[in-house]
């Protein structure tokens, strides 16, 4: 009885829940984002957005929505944007209207674990915001290699360190592996971490109860995982092996011969193409059109 009473009071705290969503490149972070705001569920949520890439694209992929979007696009979360994000929660909190919940869409390449610091090195913050969980998409058909992948002496593996500091996983594009492949990627998950609960999804389609308000990060846990964790000045070293490229031109494509690049491209190089989307604009057409590419996985629509 005690416990529901102190649960009850806990949710009471008047704190405003936060979730952050991380996963590697081309995990499905964009498409849980527009699942939970075209989801029916009358909550006023906030988003913000991180994108590793000089051209911001993910804004325009995020469906039009009563909620806000902020978007960050000066590079890596976890290294040059905390005071950025301290300064756009700060503008969140002082407004009449409050949110429900605040969404943070971590770029793929970052590791969770500075951009939950956050919420317990800034007092101001500490007081009006509560870390909820920290939720990791996995892509099911890529992440095996990501994970398995030998990182140069000192270099973080950031999707294993995603997978290591969730509280929840979800484990998406499960269409697109046999269900051997699924038993053995789910073992290697519970190898880096085995108190995440997994929750299997495709298309990023998962009920909201499930990854929203669950009260799942522990920091306890996390410092025992990390004793660095509280430590604001530690440094961490990027994979500079991996690189973005924007390309912005004016005009309108010939929809057959861009199918046949974007093919051609993907399948020549699509080892090592972690991420590829973009909006174009298609002769003959007024519609905005977007391709998505994870390596060598294409799609496209208006």
């Amino acid at each position: 009885h005690s416990q529901q009473q102190h649960t009850a009071k806990m949710a009471d705290d008047g704190k405003t829940p936060v979730t952050i969503i991380t996963g590697f490149l081309g995990a499905g972070k964009t498409t849980l984002v527009n699942h939970i705001l075209t989801g029916n569920h009358g909550k006023r949520i906030a988003i913000i957005e991180n994108e590793f890439g000089e051209v911001g694209v993910d804004d325009g992929l995020v469906v039009e929505t009563k909620e806000e979007i902020f978007e960050m696009n000066n590079g890596c979360i976890c290294c040059t944007v905390r005071g950025d994000l301290i300064r756009i929660l700060g503008k969140l909190l002082q407004r009449k209207d409050k949110f429900d919940y605040i969404l943070i869409e971590t770029t793929g390449l970052a590791d969770p674990a500075p951009v939950a610091q956050t919420f317990f090195v800034d007092d101001d913050l500490k007081e009006q915001l509560r870390l909820d969980a920290i939720l990791t998409v996995v892509d099911a058909k890529h992440v095996m290699q990501h994970l398995m992948e030998e990182k140069p002496e000192g270099v973080e593996n950031e999707s294993v360190e995603q997978v290591a500091f969730a509280d929840k996983i979800l484990l998406n594009k499960v269409d697109l592996v046999t269900d051997a492949e699924k038993e053995a990627l789910i073992a290697k998950i519970k190898t880096i971490n085995s108190r995440a609960k997994i929750i299997e999804s495709q298309h990023s389609v998962v009920d909201l109860e499930e990854i929203i308000g669950i009260r799942a990060f522990d920091l306890d846990t996390v410092v025992e995982m990390d004793e660095e964790f509280l430590n604001v000045d530690g440094t961490h070293m990027h994979d500079d092996t991996v690189t973005s490229v924007g390309i912005k031109v004016g005009g309108a494509l010939d929809l057959g011969r861009l199918n046949g690049w974007l093919s051609a491209l993907l399948r020549d190089k699509g080892q090592d193409i972690f991420r590829s989307k973009g909006i174009l604009s298609i002769h003959g057409s007024d519609d905005k059109y977007v391709f998505q590419g994870v390596h060598m996985l294409m799609g496209m629509g208006s």
